[in-house]
């Protein structure tokens, strides 16, 4: 008879394969690759977002993080169309979860760009996509094509936006992802984009360091307890002033790459966010780490195909909505 863990990898294996089937049969059939080719006067429309990205990455490498973090944001809320960069009161730029995301600004400089060379014809939602691609690439990643046309929501509403916790256990953000047509092995795939993450002290002061469960003085027993002793004793001590200091959701060394690094550390229970280490509590994800863990090749591989289903969600094409002039109102 198999062992338990042999038949775990088996069911992570078999879960890859479905994972790389679903890809191929999924996304929407209007979305093409090279959608812009010919459209924009001579210019080549990905090159250009690229060669921006590259600046942007030579002199801040953590664009990386917040195009990844704006990316999920954006298309776990009515899809991928640009509704998250609208400004204004009640968009969902001004939801709570929203408040610490960044990257706007290499977005519209994207956009200036290409406004500049063909008015009004690459969209936002599309630029989104290509920015966090080319940065993916930058920092490690695999290189990986994307299929555009995209166009851009005529709306945006703060009441809209309705994310995971951080607090989720491995059922609910399997579920939650499941809701937008994702699997179990893309849910642990797209949380991988912590590898290049950040977070805040208060965001796990509470939850997992000095309250856990609502007992005063409570440490997460999931912790391991030299890492809760190092953020207790010096990044996050029990002090309001710390509430803002940085915690990166990986070793710093690795905080920049886009590697497997951060499931080689959900193994030694040294996930920062409760839903990060709840992915290796259960049994039902626990296999999906330990693969991921085990071959940097295969999550480098992978990663990128669950971005582009996540990017493919929900998505406007043809005639409907719009192409915006600027990205942070409507036409």
């Amino acid at each position: 008879m198999a062992s338990a863990a042999g038949n775990g990898a088996g069911a992570a294996a078999l879960m890859v394969a479905a994972s790389i089937l679903a890809l191929a049969a999924g996304g929407s059939a209007q979305l093409q690759y090279g959608f812009y080719r010919g459209k924009c006067n001579g210019t080549d429309v990905e090159a250009v977002v690229q060669s921006i990205v590259r600046a942007r990455f030579a002199r801040e490498n953590p664009i990386v993080a917040y195009l990844l973090r704006m990316q999920f944001h954006e298309c776990a809320v009515n899809g991928c169309d640009g509704g998250l960069l609208i400004d204004g009161p009640g968009t969902e730029k001004t939801a709570p979860p929203n408040l610490s995301v960044k990257g706007y600004d290499v977005i519209a400089a994207i956009k200036a760009e290409l406004e500049r060379r063909c008015p009004g014809v690459v969209s936002c939602s599309d630029i989104q996509i290509l920015a966090t691609r080319d940065a993916v690439a930058l920092a490690g990643g695999a290189s990986y094509s994307v299929r555009t046309g995209r166009r851009d929501r005529r709306r945006s509403l703060a009441s809209d936006v309705k994310l995971p916790s951080p607090e989720f256990t491995a059922a609910q953000t399997v579920a939650y992802f499941g809701g937008l047509g994702l699997s179990a092995f893309d849910s642990a795939l797209l949380l991988g984009a912590h590898t290049v993450g950040a977070t805040r002290c208060s965001a796990i002061k509470s939850s997992r360091l000095y309250k856990y469960g609502g007992r005063p003085g409570a440490t997460d027993p999931g912790m391991d307890p030299s890492y809760a002793f190092l953020y207790k004793n010096n990044v996050c001590p029990n002090v309001p002033s710390s509430d803002n200091n940085v915690v990166f959701l990986d070793d710093q060394w690795s905080a920049l790459k886009v590697d497997n690094h951060y499931y080689k550390n959900l193994q030694k229970k040294r996930g920062v966010l409760a839903c990060d280490q709840n992915l290796y509590k259960d049994g039902s994800t626990s296999s999906i780490v330990d693969l991921l863990a085990k071959d940097n090749g295969l999550f480098t591989s992978l990663f990128p195909k669950a971005l582009v289903k996540l990017s493919e969600v929900k998505v406007l094409t043809g005639t409907q909505g719009e192409v915006r002039k600027v990205c942070n109102r409507f036409n």
